[in-house]
């Protein structure tokens, strides 16, 4: 009796824990993961553009940094270039009274040429140290072509994301607009009977695009890359499928697909969840059996 009441809590709850730990599971698409994997070719465009705004984000504030940094070291500088420009001016008032002193104030000519020698030193040391800040200054000042990088690297990125906007906002016309949905569905099982995926994924990504039983096409993508080990993209396409139709008569394969692209990936974590929920979810089917081996 008590074995009977255990078998049917069992029964009852695997399912509601199954279909917690299935979306979690779908790390695909994931667009804050270091290493996504799993995008659509729509994700793979808006993670590159992220990416390149990233990019010129850190430039920008780098060169904000260094003109900053440069702002603070010419203003240290004008204020040495001022002291030097007032030191030169006082030697030259000194040399000029002591020319209009009286020979007489001095205790020989030797005074004179000493008091002239240390004034002209004076100069030739305030003249070095400005030409030792010239240096600095053309150094560690900012370019005009590294300006001019910069504005082209924010003009790249601008152009960028119009190019997005435009194509994404413009639709492309297909020859398949001229045939009906039904027709294009039958013609892309056809492809896929026959092998012919790339036409067949074509078909499919019209389907999806004119939202004409999207689950199922997803779900037929899926397989396609599936059968052609881009794993990543199948389990993309997987995890659109289920959250589109979770009830759909494929989703054992679906499901045993996803567990397989996930250990083929490298992610054996959310494979064996996968895997065992083939095996409770649906434990007489086929892929049950056939998760029970890949388990082992």
């Amino acid at each position: 009796m008590k074995k009977t009441i255990l078998a049917t809590i069992f029964v009852a709850i695997v399912p509601l824990i199954l279909v917690a730990t299935e979306p979690s599971a779908f790390g695909a698409g994931n667009l804050d993961n270091p290493s996504p994997y799993g995008l659509t070719s729509s994700e793979k465009t808006v993670l590159q553009n992220k990416n390149s705004l990233k990019k010129v984000v850190v430039k920008t504030n780098n060169q904000a940094n260094k003109v900053d940094s440069l702002r603070e070291r010419i203003d240290g500088l004008q204020s040495i270039v001022e002291s030097l420009s007032r030191k030169s001016q006082k030697n030259k008032i000194s040399l000029i009274d002591l020319k209009n002193k009286n020979s007489q104030e001095l205790e020989s000519s030797d005074e004179y040429e000493k008091r002239l020698s240390e004034i002209t030193a004076t100069n030739t040391l305030l003249i070095q140290e400005l030409s030792e800040i010239i240096d600095t200054i053309n150094k560690t000042y900012v370019t005009k072509d590294e300006f001019n990088d910069l504005v082209n690297d924010v003009n790249k990125f601008k152009s960028l994301v119009a190019k997005e906007l435009k194509s994404a906002s413009k639709s492309k016309v297909s020859s398949l607009d001229k045939m009906s949905n039904s027709d294009v569905a039958n013609k892309a099982k056809a492809f896929y009977n026959k092998k012919y995926y790339t036409k067949g994924i074509e078909y499919y990504s019209h389907l999806i695009l004119k939202n004409y039983k999207p689950a199922n096409a997803h779900f037929m993508i899926g397989q396609m890359k599936f059968k052609r080990k881009n794993y990543a993209d199948a389990i993309s396409f997987y995890k659109k499928s289920a959250a589109l139709y979770s009830k759909a008569s494929y989703m054992p394969e679906l499901m045993l697909n996803t567990a397989i692209s996930m250990d083929k990936t490298g992610d054996k974590k959310n494979a064996n969840a996968f895997y065992n929920g083939v095996i409770a979810k649906y434990p007489d089917s086929p892929q049950a059996s056939s998760a029970k081996k890949y388990i082992k």
